[in-house]
């Protein structure tokens, strides 16, 4: 039995890991932080915890962090940064649900995150945790980039395609969608109840922070930069993405579907579904699986591929689990298997 901390344990993902992490047969929570709760009981704040977890939230400098065999941190971006060094200092292995690490740029990164990075030194050692294409390396890393929502759904949708070269890596389009939680539980009048039922927009259009993490990704995939035209928008939902991904094909004699199957043969939590379907994002509610779909409309050259999955789950809280899984040797599913949420 491993034990494991959370710093940030009041935001969605915090929680998330938390929910997720108390069955886990290999991993012991044994401290979790947060400056604006402290000394208050885990399940004063969130109840659907009671019974659960005996957990007091703690002040990040008074946690003990040091004696955990793994840290999460559950933080705004440009505080996993500073505690890095000194965790690591000590032994412990971090998986940083933020984005401090994720892009290897750093002078790209403080172009789209507006900071400077506190331990430039480290973010050549972060490994990028998404296991279907990294799992070898996240098995030694001391430190994992655990990647965003976004990213998960369209790197996992692009993969097979760019890594056999069946498209044009310049004229890549990803149109996704996300659920409210993934603006994080700070207050926000854009993320009021009355701003966001009934209605649907498009944001960040001339480039949201994620595009970067995208491109780095699939780069490494395509062997080649590519282009990437990505538009997210905002659903009137709580959990979810759905990304509908458009490529233009090179050799229109593929058979996608069954490409996807073989290159997601084994993997645990993908889920590539029959010809013809259109899998929706509440069958992936709470569940780290990412589900997907091929389609080439009227057999032209333009390929839509279809990827859901819960933005807190593989998109988050989840994912960081199964990387966890992989450090120490666990069975890749553990804590990870409950199906999803229905309705």
């Amino acid at each position: 039995m491993i034990k494991a901390g959370i710093i940030g344990g009041t935001g969605y993902t915090g929680v998330e890991l938390l929910r997720l992490l108390v069955d886990h047969p290999r991993a012991e929570v044994v401290t979790i932080s947060s400056r604006s709760e402290k000394g208050k009981p885990v399940a004063d704040v969130f109840p659907s915890l009671r019974g659960h977890t005996d957990l007091r939230f703690c002040d990040p400098d008074d946690a003990g962090l040091e004696g955990c065999d793994v840290i999460f941190t559950a933080t705004p971006n440009g505080v996993a940064m500073t505690h890095a060094p000194a965790l690591m200092e000590e032994g412990v292995r971090l998986i940083d649900l933020s984005a401090d690490f994720r892009i290897r740029d750093v002078s790209e990164w403080a172009r789209w995150y507006q900071l400077e990075h506190a331990c430039p030194e480290l973010v050549a050692e972060a490994v990028y945790g998404l296991p279907e294409i990294n799992r070898e390396r996240i098995r030694d890393a001391r430190l994992v980039a655990n990647p965003g929502c976004y990213p998960t759904s369209v790197i996992l949708g692009l993969t097979p395609l760019l890594e056999e070269g069946l498209v044009d890596p310049g004229q890549l389009i990803a149109d996704a969608k996300s659920g409210v939680s993934g603006a994080g539980r700070g207050a926000s009048v854009a993320t009021l109840l009355c701003e966001t039922s009934d209605s649907f927009k498009a944001y960040a259009v001339p480039g949201h922070r994620h595009l970067p993490e995208i491109c780095q990704a699939l780069t490494q995939v395509a062997g080649e930069s590519v282009g990437l035209t990505f538009v997210p928008h905002l659903a009137p939902m709580i959990r979810g993405i759905e990304a509908t991904l458009y490529v233009q094909l090179n050799d229109t004699d593929i058979d996608l579907t069954e490409l996807y199957r073989e290159r997601y043969a084994g993997e645990p939590f993908v889920d590539v579904m029959p010809e013809g379907s259109h899998p929706d994002t509440r069958s992936v509610r709470g569940s780290n699986t990412a589900r997907i779909a091929c389609h080439r409309p009227q057999d032209g050259s333009t390929a839509v591929i279809l990827v859901v999955e819960d933005n807190l789950v593989k998109g988050a809280a989840g994912q960081a689990i199964q990387n966890m899984n992989l450090m120490f040797g666990f069975e890749e599913t553990d804590g990870l298997q409950a199906a999803a949420l229905w309705p």
